[in-house]
């Protein structure tokens, strides 16, 4: 999507739940949060917005400040954009994150680093050193440093605009993109990553820290492309189970009318219907849940994507399952799912496009992805997860 396009503000019922650090920030400010019902059951503190800048969101994530969102609508295809541009934001974000540790990893294992540790037991740099953040900000916030964090920041970037300009492949909005998109992941870097690039600048080995930042940026500009083809199949999923949330309704209202898929193309119709599941409570709850905060070790780069649709007949389906095959039909695949559906169901075949499609992508660039599919036999939940480990 091109920056132009991009809204200042979005629109959407978001639930924010807050990890311990994002609870504490927000009491320290006198801001009240809010328990929250969540659609798996769980109650859970955080607040609540109707409409939101994107940056302010971002800004939460990176300070690992939210630990899930959830939204919930009888309908989805009004707000279609709004949701996907919500997908690719938390999917960016955590994208940044694990970028920035992964540049840290990577440079205490550069042989300047090693050799200083050697030298320097006392004053090791390793995954345990811990500066703060207001010392880091004293010992870079000078001209000298500032200079120095520029040059090197040019060194990293020139050769990879320089790549990206002279691929042929590319439009030049994707150029621009691309170019954009490099500047974005650098401007995420960390203080405690600027402060060990400023500290060993003079040293012999440092064009190996330039090396391995370059290359990280590099696999990290290829793992963003994942973030759009998420963005596509978690609007799919959404509109699918609206879709059968409206069907299933339309049939209750209408019991006399043959052609249900002419009926619900009708605006004003659908429109009856969507207020009449509004009034039941019967919503499409969509909701991303962040890996966990630092202490959550291996699992900061994860991300789990669930879909909760009230279904009726998903006993019929599990049954129908179970005659078929003796395994646990809690551990079936989204493909699975999209196999089972009843023959010539409305947006079958695009979902199995699009999952075939995202699954590839996260393949190429080394994104773990499993699909899951099962129920909460405590509300009649059919339950859709797509969980990726970045």
């Amino acid at each position: 999507m091109s920056a132009s396009g991009k809204k200042l503000l979005l629109e959407l019922p978001l639930k924010v739940i807050l990890t311990e650090n994002g609870a504490s920030n927000f009491i320290s400010h006198k801001k009240r949060l809010l328990r929250f019902r969540l659609a798996d059951n769980v109650d859970e503190y955080g607040i609540s917005l109707n409409q939101f800048s994107p940056q302010s969101i971002q800004s939460m994530l990176l300070l690992d400040y939210i630990s899930k969102i959830e939204i919930s609508m009888p309908e989805f295809v009004s707000s279609r954009q709004e949701v996907m541009d919500l997908s690719k934001l938390i999917v960016y974000s955590l994208l940044y994150k694990q970028f920035d540790r992964d540049i840290y990893s990577a440079l205490i294992q550069c042989s300047c680093v090693r050799d200083h540790n050697r030298k320097h037991p006392a004053n090791l740099i390793d995954e345990k050193t811990k500066i703060g953040e207001k010392q880091l900000r004293v010992a870079l916030s000078n001209p000298r440093m500032d200079a120095i964090i520029q040059e090197k920041r040019r060194e990293i970037l020139e050769p990879v605009w320089t790549g990206i300009r002279e691929n042929k492949d590319y439009s030049i909005e994707e150029k621009n993109i691309y170019m954009l998109m490099s500047e974005k992941f650098m401007n995420r870097m960390s203080l405690m990553n600027w402060y060990i690039i400023t500290l060993f600048q003079k040293d012999p080995n440092f064009e190996q820290m330039i090396v391995q930042i370059r290359n990280l940026l590099a696999q990290y500009m290829e793992k963003s492309k994942v973030a759009e083809y998420i963005s596509v199949m978690v609007m799919e999923l959404a509109l699918n189970s609206e879709n059968t949330n409206i069907r299933k309704e339309a049939k209750r209202m209408y019991p006399d009318v043959d052609d249900l898929d002419a009926l619900v193309l009708d605006p004003e119709v659908r429109s009856k219907i969507v207020k009449t599941l509004e009034s039941k409570h019967s919503l499409v709850f969509l909701s991303w849940k962040l890996g966990g905060g630092s202490s959550s070790i291996g699992k900061q780069g994860r991300l789990q994507i669930t879909l909760y649709n009230k279904s009726d007949d998903f006993q019929e389906i599990k049954d129908d399952i179970e005659t078929k095959m003796t395994a646990d039909t809690k551990k079936r695949t989204l493909i699975d799912f999209y196999r089972e559906l009843p023959e010539g169901q409305e947006g079958t075949d695009l979902g199995l496009y699009y999952l075939s499609y995202l699954d590839d992508a996260c393949k190429k660039v080394n994104v773990k992805f499993e699909s899951l599919v099962n129920q909460f036999a405590s509300n009649d939940l059919t339950v859709i997860n797509l969980i990726f480990n970045f």
